[in-house]
């Protein structure tokens, strides 16, 4: 089966990519040893600059990037980034009000390519990104990461040269600052900071609907790593930081708020939402009687389950808590009524971040570091 994208963005970053990843295979084949740093610095290039300073400079955008461009300015004159009565597909807004924020330098700055919010979305999403290693590899000094990337700048080229990541930095997809801040979030989180972890972890809360299930994951972390009022703290912080992004536009229009954000992620809206990839979750909402209150009962079993797991067995390291996450979402992805193929970006990065660069393979922190250096002073010596 052959698949072809219809997304004109998408086909000059696939023409874009196709040339750049050859180049690099290239490269990787005379250089020795081969997939050095080279080969990632020509396959970011081909496969993030090129398309995006092209798109940028050609205007074509993706349905996404007008629809937070547009928030922006209706931020700006009405105080809600939402259509009033959405009639049509492009009207629909389907992201939290924090998402606004991108859209504000079109607002404000114009038709002009700095407006442009997919610069803002890369710039967001590799500077959380990079921040995110360098926090968890100052909070360790002496542990390094498992691959051959173990500084900050290598690490961020690799991320940035794998084709799920390349593809949403070129176009302007919304989810990878969504993943970005909560990939910094768990670094926070892992440090032991309550304060700036719960103000990350908020930020992402106010961004998209997907960021949520950060919140009970990276609590769970900071109990155990540094004690139940740090992890009170940090949630006070983050569900306070994402009601003051959330509750005014709410309760400035709260049918428009329902109407975009509730019902139509769910397929539930005036119009039918686009996100309708062939995951299980679709496929009962669509072809089974019933099948929609089954998707939704499925969907609420297993973050009930991941739930369980998060009491009876926390994560005690910022890996763990990202393999815990990155489980949960891709279940939660696969259940959900609406949903695309797209979205296994989530669980790719959760996965694949903090074990690329100086961010894997961590000692324990906080009150597990605590134990097992209290473990090993005790321990006996052997005898001769």
């Amino acid at each position: 089966m052959c698949l072809r994208t219809t997304i004109a963005p998408h086909q000059v970053w696939g023409a874009c990519a196709t040339a750049g990843y050859g180049l690099a295979a290239a490269v990787a084949r005379l250089a020795a040893p081969p997939w050095r740093l080279a080969s990632a610095a020509v396959a970011a290039v081909g496969a993030v600059l090129v398309p995006l300073v092209f798109l940028v400079a050609d205007g074509a955008r993706q349905l996404e990037v007008a629809v937070v461009e547009r928030s922006g300015g209706l931020l700006l004159d009405s105080g809600t980034p939402y259509v009033p009565d959405p009639a049509q597909l492009p009207d629909y807004n389907p992201y939290l009000p924090g998402m606004a924020l991108f859209g504000l330098p079109r607002a404000v700055l114009g038709d002009v390519p700095l407006g442009d919010a997919r610069l803002w979305f890369a710039l967001v999403s590799l500077g959380a990104m990079g921040l995110a290693a360098v926090v968890c590899g100052s909070a360790e000094p002496s542990s390094c990461g498992t691959g051959p990337n173990r500084s900050p700048a290598r690490a961020l080229l690799w991320l940035a040269a794998t084709p799920a990541v390349a593809l949403p930095l070129a176009v302007g997809g919304v989810d990878l600052p969504v993943i970005a801040l909560m990939c910094l979030a768990l670094a926070l989180v892992g440090r032991g900071g309550p304060v700036a972890a719960g103000l990350a972890l908020g930020a992402a809360a106010s961004l998209k609907w997907t960021a949520w299930p950060l919140l009970p994951v990276g609590l769970a972390l900071l109990a155990v790593t540094a004690g139940r009022r740090a992890a009170v703290r940090a949630g006070v912080t983050a569900v306070a930081l994402a009601l003051l992004a959330v509750l005014p536009v709410a309760l400035a229009d709260p049918r428009a708020f329902t109407e975009h954000v509730l019902l139509f992620p769910l397929g539930e809206g005036g119009t039918g939402s686009p996100a309708t990839s062939p995951l299980p979750g679709h496929l009962l909402a669509t072809h089974v009687p019933g099948g929609f209150a089954l998707a939704v009962a499925a969907l609420v079993l297993s973050a009930v389950a991941v739930a369980w797991s998060l009491v009876t067995r926390p994560p005690r390291t910022t890996v763990a808590a990202a393999d815990r996450l990155a489980l949960g979402l891709g279940v939660a992805m696969c259940l959900i009524p609406a949903t695309r193929f797209g979205y296994v970006v989530y669980p790719l990065v959760l996965l694949g971040w903090f074990r690329l660069g100086p961010v894997g393979r961590r000692r324990p922190v906080g009150r597990v570091a605590e134990a097992h250096r209290t473990r090993l002073c005790t321990t006996k010596p052997l005898e001769d």
